[in-house]
């Protein structure tokens, strides 16, 4: 891990995404994010997670990694779950959503697991 990433690693549960929101709020404002792209972060957060655990959550964890990057934000999730219960995936209005607020997006499940990546960019 280098000095421009954080990594927050928390349970697999709703209860625990306002942590998820927070750190992405905080590295945002230290990019000089506006507000309006901090709030589009903080929506594509709530979707992408949400996505990964579904909401009522997951037994497990989830593994995110920030990484500040010259033109924005790359969030990272990883999930590490102990049950085998529904398979990760995004709606059709999450979709629409992500498409609004993030700039680049997936959620995809390979063989190390369900995971998803956003970049949100800074205006200018």
């Amino acid at each position: 891990m280098s000095s421009d990433e954080v990594q927050l690693v928390m349970p697999a549960d709703p209860e625990f995404l306002r942590l998820a929101r927070v750190t992405a709020m905080g590295l945002a404002s230290r990019l000089s994010f506006t507000i309006d792209e901090i709030d589009d972060l903080r929506i594509a957060i709530d979707e992408l997670v949400f996505g990964l655990i579904g909401t009522k959550g997951r037994e497990g964890s989830v593994c995110m990694t920030y990484r500040l990057e010259p033109e924005g934000l790359e969030v990272r999730g990883t999930g590490e779950f102990l049950d085998t219960g529904t398979s990760p995936g995004l709606s059709e209005l999450s979709e629409l959503i992500l498409d609004a607020v993030a700039d680049e997006h997936e959620l995809a499940v390979d063989d190390g697991g369900p995971r998803f990546r956003m970049l949100k960019r800074r205006a200018g």
